[in-house]
């Protein structure tokens, strides 16, 4: 999963953020969450160091270090009550240079590091953050370097396994088989799913894996009909992701014979992206989770308004760090894990979302189903931690 937002030279054990834009975000002691717009505040400058993967060899990194810094100055740009002053330091997507620039921002005189991207530099980034006290809000959604100091901003296959879990148990959907890519993050997800169901008062009725390449999921997909059909199953939970084994694997399990009216196939991952996804005739009636659209559609007509561009799949990521640091800026708050990690959380523009005492996140968000080749939210991101659907 996540292949298509991983670099080449990455493992799939280091895991990316998919495509999880957020929006103005904002933490209050009690109660529903607000934004970081308003007006009061101390008043005090805040001294940010954006991490961002410039300097590398590869254009898509430089091209994701720009979108993250604009959307950053977009956030900066929308605070009242607090000042910002947003640093940006190059890391290469290399861990030794990422701690080389959070010592020297910190040196500068940095309160906060918010980034970096990837797994591993965001790691060594919050060993050397920790003696110092600075709290590190990493682009990363790997909740195996979450915790401490660290807090991931990336959505997390737990929350959505959760989300989904809950509404398919609710829905009549408690037999369930999950089906697992048999690599890093195909057994991520289905450790993920099987608390999910098991929280939501589920069945997993079975488990089925594939090698991950054509003829292994050609090879599978018959037993994998079979096992479905003599468990049960009333709901098929698929860890691919669009970009690997989806497509063809949902195919082959419909043309060997499953019903995906009797057993729906659910989803861990994003299958509205690419759009042509939605057009598969194997994924109709499926079922998989996403932020709220129209909410995240508000982002991107500002950032394309700001920058002329639709922003890269993760830029929001930056935007909703900054305004959350500037939410308890101007209430007079430092960036520490007692401040981030407050029950009423953060509204973005996904929806709401709250850091965990464990460094991970919890997100508020909307199940869809594929109808006629369309997105139709059929149960709605909730507005506050306090509502159904979490």
């Amino acid at each position: 999963m996540l292949s298509a937002m991983l670099r080449a030279r990455k493992s799939l054990g280091h895991l990316l953020v998919v495509f999880f834009g957020l929006f103005l975000a904002a933490c209050v002691p009690g109660g529903e969450p607000m934004s970081a717009s308003g007006s009061g505040g101390s008043g005090k400058k805040v001294q940010v160091a954006l991490l961002v993967p410039g300097g590398s060899s590869q254009s898509t990194d430089a091209a994701l270090a720009k979108a993250l810094e604009n959307a950053a100055r977009l956030a900066v740009a929308d605070l009242s009550g607090v000042s910002i002053d947003l640093r940006v330091y190059n890391t290469a997507g290399q861990p030794a240079q990422a701690v080389a620039m959070a010592q020297k921002a910190a040196d500068e005189g940095a309160q906060v590091i918010l980034g970096p991207v990837f797994a591993e530099e965001a790691n060594a980034v919050g060993v050397a953050m920790a003696p110092r006290g600075i709290s590190v809000l990493a682009f990363s959604n790997n909740p195996a370097i979450a915790g401490g100091n660290v807090f991931v901003l990336g959505p997390t296959f737990d929350n959505t396994a959760r989300r989904l879990a809950s509404y398919a148990v609710r829905s009549g959907k408690r037999q369930v088989m999950i089906v697992h890519d048999r690599n890093t993050a195909g057994t991520l997800g289905r450790d993920a799913i099987q608390r999910g169901v098991t929280a939501a008062g589920g069945n997993v009725v079975a488990i089925a894996s594939y090698e991950f390449s054509q003829n292994g999921v050609s090879g599978a997909a018959p037993g994998i009909v079979q096992t479905a059909r003599e468990k049960g199953a009333n709901a098929v939970f698929l860890t691919a992701d669009t970009a690997g084994a989806l497509p063809l694997l949902s195919q082959l399990l419909v043309d060997n014979g499953l019903d995906t009216g009797a057993s729906k196939f659910v989803g861990l991952t994003r299958w509205d992206i690419p759009a042509q996804t939605l057009g598969l005739p194997s994924l109709q009636g499926g079922w998989f989770a996403l932020p709220d659209p129209g909410l995240y559609a508000q982002f991107q007509s500002r950032y394309q308004s700001a920058y002329g561009a639709a922003p890269h799949p993760i830029a929001g990521l930056a935007y909703d760090g900054i305004a959350a640091i500037g939410a308890l800026a101007r209430q007079g708050r430092d960036i520490s894990a007692g401040t981030l990690t407050q029950g009423a959380g953060f509204a973005g523009v996904s929806g709401i979302f709250r850091f965990r005492s464990d460094g991970t996140n919890e997100r508020g968000l909307a199940v869809a189903e594929i109808r006629n080749n369309q997105v139709v939210v059929i149960d709605p991101a909730p507005r506050s931690f306090a509502g159904a659907g979490l």
